[in-house]
């Protein structure tokens, strides 16, 4: 592996954005249209479960969003996973997804979910591969533009943590 997977700090924004305007562009990433600031994206997401994949620069990145602030469901959340376009195919989004995944059952995890548009058969195949399995499809639960979405729901229990 010619590349190392580090904590995500403030410094690597610059570059965090950018993999992540690049996932957008595709249309088959996330529902998001418009890429948030610093301060949003910060309050969005675990401070403990952020990590980024560095060769020489930053060519991916994973992090852990809260599903809830209910207490009950403390030890849930979503994962967001974005490889450079130039870094794809390339085993980086695997390496930071089982990274992620020790990360999260060290930080008292005990359930991994991720939403997925059906059309992004890669990122379905690396959940799978890291131990996800497939609940469902929540049909048409989003739009984007005037084109209605469905989102295929997949999680990973942890073997570790909560059993």
């Amino acid at each position: 592996m010619p590349y190392s997977i580090a904590p995500m700090l403030p410094e690597h924004w610059n570059a965090v954005r950018e993999i992540y305007a690049q996932g957008i562009a595709t249309g088959n990433a996330t529902f998001e249209t418009e890429l948030p600031g610093w301060e949003r994206w910060d309050r969005g997401h675990r401070q403990d479960c952020r990590l980024v994949a560095v060769e020489g620069d930053v060519i991916g990145w994973a992090a852990l969003s809260p599903v809830s602030a209910r207490h009950v469901y403390r030890g849930i959340a979503e994962v967001s996973v974005y490889v450079a376009a130039a870094a794809r195919r390339r085993g980086v989004g695997r390496s930071l997804l089982k990274a992620l995944v020790h990360q999260s059952e060290e930080s008292g995890i005990w359930t991994l979910q991720a939403g997925i548009f059906p059309e992004n058969t890669s990122s379905i195949a690396l959940h799978k591969a890291c131990g996800f399995r497939e609940v469902g499809v929540r049909r048409r639960i989003g739009k984007m533009g005037e084109l209605w979405r469905d989102v295929v729901l997949l999680e990973r229990r942890s073997t570790k943590v909560g059993i």
